[in-house]
C-alpha cells in the first residue's frame, strides 16, 4: 500500500486514507477530493496502478465485486457535493439565516431529483459484476433511499408537519429557513446499509462497484441536480415575496418526496415491502434495470441539457445490453471449459482412487465404511455436475434470435442461473476432493496465503 501511495503520488493522485478491509487481503484506499472531471481520471488511473504494483509484488488486484461467495466483495463510495466558484460548500448547513436558506434549498433540490430519477441511478451502477454485490446483507440494498441522519431527517419532518423541533439539549426551535440548528457531523452517517448517505457536507452514493468507471454515476447526479436547480429558479426568480415563496417550495417539495428518505436497516425484509408500499422502484437486477435508463423522463432529461442525444441514450443503451451479454456469456463458457477439461477429470480420478483404496481394504477385510460412503458421494455429485454442465452448455447453443431486450433476459433468468447451477455442485465437490486432486488454488490458498 505504501508503494501504491508513492506511485499515486508521482502521477498527482493524492493518495491518503488506507486501510484493512473486513474480508482476507482486502484493503480499502482513498484519494483526497477534487473536483468531478479530475477525480474521474484520478480514479481511473487508480485502478490501473494497483494493478501494476500488485504484479510488481507478485499479486493479482481483484478489482472484480464478488470475487469469492461467502465472502466480502468490494465497491466504491462516490463522495458527491456542490460547490460555488469561491469554493463555498452548497450543501454545509449555514451559521447565517440566508446559508440555512441555501442549504435547505439545495438539500431540497437533490432529495427530489433522486426520488424522481431513481431508476436511472439504479442504471448507473448496474452490470454483471454489481449483480453479486447489491442487497447482498453487504452492500446497499437496490432500492435507492437517501438516508440524512436522526437529526436532519427530524428537522425536515419539522418543516413539513409546521412543528417545533426539539434538538439533543432539548432546545425546542422553530425551524424554517432562517432557523436551523447546528448538526453535528457525527450523528450523520450512521447507517451503513443505505445506498445514498448524507454524510455532513456532501452525499455518498455507496452503490458503485468496484471495477466500474464514476464518470456515468456522477454525470447522471450532476444532470438531476442542474434540472431541480432549473425548476426551481423558474419558480423563485421574480417573485416579490422571496422569502416566502423560498419557504413554501421547500416544504412542499420536503413533503411530497419525503417518501425516498429511510433511515432504517435496508437490509431487513421488511424494507422491501415498505419500499413497494411508497412506490419506489426495486430493480433487482441489471436485467431489470437497464430497460429503466430509456424511459421518456430520462432521455428528456439528459436531451434537455445537452449532455446526451435521443441517439446517444439508446446507443449506450444498446452497449449495455450487449456488454451484459458478453460478460455472462464468457464466464459461462469458461465455466464449462474448467469443468469439462478440469474439475470433473480430477474428481473422477479422485473417485477411481478412492475405489482402489476400498478394494485392497475389502480384500483385506479391513472396514471401509469411509471411502464407500465418499466415493459413492463423489461418483454421484459428478454425475450431477456433468448433467448440468451439459444444461449450461446447451442454454449458451440456445441462444434465441430475438432483440437486444429479450437476450439480457434470457442471459440472466436461463444462462446466469444454469450457471449458479453447476457452481453449486463444484463447491461441494471442492470440499469433498483431495487437495492433491483438485486442479485449482481452493478458498484458503487464495485468500490466506498472501
Amino acid at each position: 500500500m505504501q508503494d501504491l501511495d508513492e506511485e499515486l503520488w508521482k502521477l498527482g493522485v493524492l493518495s491518503k486514507t488506507k486501510h484493512n478491509e473486513v474480508a482476507p487481503s482486502q484493503h480499502e484506499m482513498a484519494p483526497i477530493y477534487t473536483d468531478a472531471n479530475a477525480a474521474n481520471d484520478q480514479n481511473q488511473l487508480t485502478m490501473e496502478i494497483m494493478k501494476k504494483v500488485a504484479e510488481k509484488h507478485g499479486l493479482i488486484c481483484l478489482l472484480h465485486e464478488k470475487p469469492f461467495a461467502g465472502v466480502n466483495g468490494s465497491g466504491k463510495h462516490n463522495n458527491w457535493s456542490l460547490a460555488t466558484d469561491a469554493g463555498d460548500n452548497l450543501f454545509s448547513p449555514g451559521s447565517t439565516p440566508s446559508q440555512n436558506a441555501r442549504f435547505l434549498l439545495f438539500l431540497a433540490a437533490f432529495i427530489k431529483g433522486v426520488d424522481e430519477y431513481q431508476e436511472l441511478l439504479r442504471c448507473s451502477v448496474a452490470f454483471a459484476g454489481n449483480d453479486h454485490r447489491l442487497g447482498a446483507q453487504e452492500a446497499p440494498p437496490a432500492i435507492i433511499s437517501v438516508f440524512l441522519g436522526e437529526e436532519l431527517e427530524a428537522i425536515v419532518d419539522s418543516i413539513v408537519n409546521d412543528h417545533d423541533y426539539t434538538d439533543r439539549k432539548r432546545k425546542s426551535l422553530r425551524i424554517g429557513v432562517d432557523v436551523l440548528p447546528a448538526i453535528p457531523k457525527d450523528t450523520t452517517d450512521r447507517n451503513r446499509t443505505s445506498p445514498v448517505a448524507f454524510t455532513g457536507n456532501k452525499f455518498e452514493f455507496r452503490s458503485l462497484g468496484s471495477s466500474q468507471s464514476i464518470a456515468g454515476p456522477n454525470t447522471i447526479l450532476n444532470t438531476i441536480m442542474a434540472e431541480e436547480l432549473e425548476q426551481f429558479a423558474e419558480e423563485l426568480e421574480g417573485v416579490k415575496d422571496f422569502s416566502s415563496a423560498l419557504h413554501e417550495l421547500i416544504k412542499r417539495v420536503f413533503t411530497e418526496h419525503q417518501r425516498i428518505l429511510f433511515s432504517g436497516n435496508g437490509y431487513d425484509e421488511s424494507w422491501i415491502a415498505e419500499a413497494e408500499r411508497r412506490g419506489l422502484a426495486n430493480l433487482h437486477n441489471t436485467a431489470e434495470a437497464l430497460p429503466a435508463y430509456i424511459l421518456p423522463k430520462n432521455i428528456q432529461l439528459m436531451t434537455s441539457h445537452g449532455v446526451y442525444s435521443k441517439s446517444e441514450m439508446m446507443a449506450r443503451h444498446e452497449i449495455h445490453m450487449e456488454k451484459y451479454c458478453k460478460v455472462i456469456g464468457i464466464e459461462a463458457g469458461t465455466l464449462v471449459d474448467m469443468v469439462q477439461h478440469s474439475i470433473l477429470g480430477a474428481a473422477s480420478a479422485y473417485a477411481d482412487k478412492l475405489c482402489q483404496c476400498l478394494a485392497h481394504k475389502k480384500a483385506a477385510g479391513v472396514a471401509c465404511r469411509t471411502e464407500t460412503a465418499l466415493a459413492g458421494t463423489v461418483s454421484t455429485l459428478c454425475d450431477e455436475l456433468m448433467d448440468r454442465t451439459l444444461a449450461l452448455k446447451t442454454a449458451l447453443q440456445s441462444e434465441p434470435n430475438a432483440p437486444q431486450e429479450e437476450l439480457v433476459r434470457y442471459y440472466h433468468d436461463v444462462v446466469f442461473n444454469a450457471m449458479s447451477r453447476v457452481r453449486d455442485i463444484v463447491d461441494q465437490l471442492e470440499q469433498l476432493v483431495d487437495k492433491s486432486y483438485w486442479p485449482f488454488p481452493n478458498y484458503t490458498d487464495l485468500l490466506f496465503s498472501v
